[in-house]
């Protein structure tokens, strides 16, 4: 479960096993060389649809108190996902990357 802002729990690194059975769900993501992130490129119709996903996303984000890394050039957003605390992927991953998806999807 996506952690709320405050939350103190610790963030749990996911194992090996754990990330390829998840992974698959996630049909448009790559994995990481490392296996510490996973990574997608979103690409919309023009800037501003691609503005108005990284404001949906943002307020999403902020709200997991889990944050993206990402770049936007024109029409495309750029978006790589670890957990910091967890020193690669965790379940706050796959949860921000699922909201992502959606919200693409709906865009």
């Amino acid at each position: 479960m996506p952690a709320k802002a405050g939350d103190d729990r610790p963030v749990e690194r996911l194992s090996p096993r754990q990330r390829d059975a998840l992974l698959p769900g996630l049909e448009a993501w790559t994995l990481a060389d490392d296996g510490a992130a996973i990574a997608r490129r979103f690409v919309f119709g023009d800037f501003v649809a691609a503005f108005g996903f990284m404001t949906r996303a943002a307020i999403v984000a902020e709200r997991m108190n889990h944050h993206p890394e990402w770049a936007n050039v024109y029409n495309r957003v750029d978006v790589r996902l670890t957990t910091h605390d967890a020193d690669g992927l965790s379940m706050r991953d796959i949860a921000l990357a699922r909201a992502l998806d959606a919200l693409a999807a709906s865009a």
